[in-house]
């Protein structure tokens, strides 16, 4: 009895840690910059697991029996809460005050389920002897769970479906100490009916939880969602009304099939085209395959590497017809050499090793919402990137909006220049988007290309011309350096996109 229950603590701690790490991964996915997120988040939790414990001091009979109504109770609440939290985020204004709710209230459960089995146990070891027991429990109990989630959960269950399946892990304790100690908690018979309901209710939660998914989705998204995965660095979402085809990730939106040539034309040919002829080339980022279609435009293109951290992306984008359709199979030519690996790294090893430089370096990454990207658009990333690069290399950023986040556009040109390369600003209007900035760095001169390939719908002379004209509100801003230890960037980021969407 007494070596199961500290079984018990293993996986009370392991459900505990997973229902926090839920709630951090959660609002980093909905409310983005997932550093502040998830510090706020476990703040929130461990302050609330304090309180609990604290709370846990006016238990003063019956504690098998609160125990279990403690799990009963943290199993309903913690396994449901993913759930409930994607299924509100659209529909009511204080998502925040319902986000932290939950954390504190799950939290406060957990706290009390530790003193109060320290209680249950304090007659069944020695005080110094159970304390270490059962703080090794609940220890090896949180390193299962930090191992388990990113690596197994996530990927292959989702955020609510684990959620539901560790709540019917405390239910399954509740259970078993009705079973075993039914003469300990007075009232077991009715609440063994409790336990089971919630139980049925929980499992029925995780055998529909792609429909709860989707419910909630579907509200969060224009569109109806055709495909849904969640992978262990972000959740890829792609949703299509009529002839438009959208993919978000972590829901934000990265293209609109009705205009993402407007995008990708402007983010590769004004460097390309520049080159007499370009013939190796590297993309960071760009898993979806649009901006590879357009670099297959040049003939003279002999080897392509693509970096991109997550092979579901590439995966997807190389299987799908209806993608595939979009990027032209551009995935799938023998010139295409597929790496899927933390680009921040793989250009530092690829330098050091003196791998043969490129003639175009191409860096279509997400906007730098959180910290894990901004590192792609540090000081310390552009100065790994000259390696890799030679005297007539051309690099490309896509640097989000002038107009929406100014001194983020231009804190990346800044970190460009200050990284030693020459940079010229250009923009385009994308109708999904809005005006888009993107930075055009080499070691040398750059002069605007006097012909372009055929066949292209909105790149030309002409508008190249247009794109390097900055009106009085997208003019540069003065604004600091994007260094690994400061990040000044996301704060930018962060700042101006919030006040954008909250006025709009």
């Amino acid at each position: 009895m007494a070596f199961l229950l500290l079984v018990s603590v293993f996986v009370i701690a392991t459900c505990g840690l997973v229902y926090e790490l839920i709630a951090g991964t959660l609002a980093s996915y909905l409310l983005g910059d997932s550093v502040t997120q998830f510090s706020t988040i476990i703040g929130a939790y461990l302050s609330a697991m304090g309180i609990g414990s604290w709370l846990s001091r006016y238990v003063r009979r019956n504690l098998v029996a609160v125990f279990v109504q403690v799990e009963i109770l943290v199993g309903a609440l913690g396994g449901g809460s993913a759930a409930l939290l994607f299924l509100v985020f659209e529909r009511v204004e204080s998502f925040r005050v319902i986000l932290y709710a939950d954390v504190l209230a799950v939290g406060i459960l957990v706290g009390i389920e530790i003193p109060l089995l320290l209680r249950i146990l304090k007659d069944r070891f020695e005080f110094s002897d159970l304390v270490s027991r059962v703080f090794t429990f609940d220890y090896a109990g949180a390193l299962f769970a930090s191992i388990l989630f990113p690596l197994l959960l996530v990927p292959h269950l989702g955020l609510i479906q684990t959620g539901f399946l560790f709540g019917m892990m405390n239910v399954l304790v509740a259970l078993w100490l009705l079973y075993a100690v039914p003469d300990a908690i007075p009232g077991a018979r009715p609440q063994r009916g409790m336990a089971f309901v919630v139980l049925l209710a929980l499992l029925a939660g995780f055998i529909h939880a792609e429909d709860i998914t989707g419910t909630a989705e579907a509200a969060t998204y224009p569109g109806r969602v055709i495909h849904a995965q969640s992978t262990p660095y972000q959740r890829i979402v792609l949703t299509r009304a009529g002839r438009d085809l959208r993919l978000y990730l972590n829901g934000n939106l990265q293209f609109s099939s009705l205009d993402e040539y407007r995008y990708h034309e402007a983010l590769v040919h004004p460097a390309l085209a520049s080159l007499d002829r370009p013939r190796r080339v590297l993309i960071i980022g760009g898993g979806d395959g649009l901006a590879l279609r357009e670099i297959w435009k040049y003939p003279a293109v002999e080897h392509v590497t693509l970096v991109d951290l997550d092979p579901a992306m590439t995966r997807l984008f190389s299987g799908n017809e209806l993608l595939t359709a979009l990027n032209g199979d551009a995935l799938k030519s023998s010139r295409l050499r597929i790496i899927n690996q933390d680009a921040f790294l793989w250009v530092r090893k690829s330098a050091a090793a003196g791998m043969p430089p490129y003639d175009a370096i191409v860096i279509d990454l997400p906007d730098p919402s959180n910290y894990s990207i901004g590192k792609l658009y540090s000081l310390s990333f552009y100065r790994a990137l000259h390696g890799l690069t030679h005297a007539e290399t051309r690099i490309v950023v896509q640097s989000t909006s002038p107009l929406v986040a100014r001194k983020s556009y231009w804190c990346v040109r800044n970190t460009l220049a200050a990284a030693g390369y020459q940079v010229t600003p250009y923009h385009a209007y994308v109708p999904a988007f809005g005006e888009w900035g993107y930075l055009l760095a080499s070691r040398g001169h750059w002069s605007p290309p006097q012909r372009y390939p055929d066949g292209l719908r909105y790149v030309s002379v002409e508008e190249t011309e247009r794109m390097l004209h900055f009106p009085a509100d997208m003019a540069y801003v003065d604004s600091g350096v994007q260094r690994l230890d400061n990040q000044v960037l996301v704060r930018y980021f962060d700042e101006e996109w919030g006040a954008y969407q909250t006025v709009w």
